[in-house]
């Protein structure tokens, strides 16, 4: 799905990644990279593959864009190190590309494991007229690339049908992405007027027309 917002152009992935064309930068939101390895540790039962696919997807992602850049909108990591960092460490290392970290609030680990790998880490950041953050964030003359919220939306069918679907959702001056990761779950947005709803399904993204 293309779109353009402020005349530049931009792609909605069904991973739920966006790629900035004119500029070749691909954000990426809420990966959750060591979710899985911290709920198995204590105890929750999720299969294995789930590490394995997170990866998986990066990599095709990067593959299918060949950005410049790649920004990760916050909480690329879910908790404290375990693992699934030296499974980062090696995709790193395979990644030719420049990478940057906006923190989210699950990025609790010291930046300097980041900084390591040559990895940015910073709160925000301004390109032109756009601001990218974590948590979506309004301010004035700017537009908002943000994730945090892990959006979704519920189609109704007839009867008593429904079906939770990811989505970017975007307000007139922001768009809030999608979660990138495997088992992240998602918090159902009610569109207000002038919303425009962009649904993740069956590989495909697929623009909701609101009542």
């Amino acid at each position: 799905m293309t779109i353009t917002i402020q005349n530049q152009t931009f792609i909605l992935h069904p991973s739920g990644a966006l790629f900035w064309k004119t500029r070749k930068l691909l954000l990426i939101s809420d990966v959750h990279l060591g979710k899985v390895s911290h709920f198995r540790k204590h105890g929750v039962a999720i299969p294995n593959n789930v590490v394995s696919e997170n990866f998986k997807r990066l990599t095709e992602i990067v593959e299918n864009f060949k950005p410049e850049k790649i920004i990760f909108l916050g909480d690329l990591f879910h908790s404290s190190k375990n693992k699934e960092w030296d499974l980062f460490e090696k995709w790193v290392e395979c990644c030719t590309n420049t990478i940057i970290l906006i923190s989210g609030n699950h990025d609790i680990i010291d930046k300097k494991h980041y900084n390591q790998l040559d990895i940015d880490v910073l709160e925000s950041l301004e390109i032109d007229s756009f601001l990218l953050t974590h948590h979506p964030t309004i301010k004035e003359g700017f537009f908002n690339f943000s994730g945090h919220i892990h959006p979704g939306i519920m189609l109704r069918g007839s009867g008593a049908q429904s079906l939770k679907l990811p989505c970017f959702f975007q307000k007139e001056n922001q768009m809030i992405l999608a979660a990138f990761g495997e088992f992240t779950g998602k918090h159902i947005l009610k569109p207000q007027q002038n919303d425009i709803v962009y649904a993740i399904a069956n590989d495909e993204v697929i623009k909701i027309k609101l009542n």
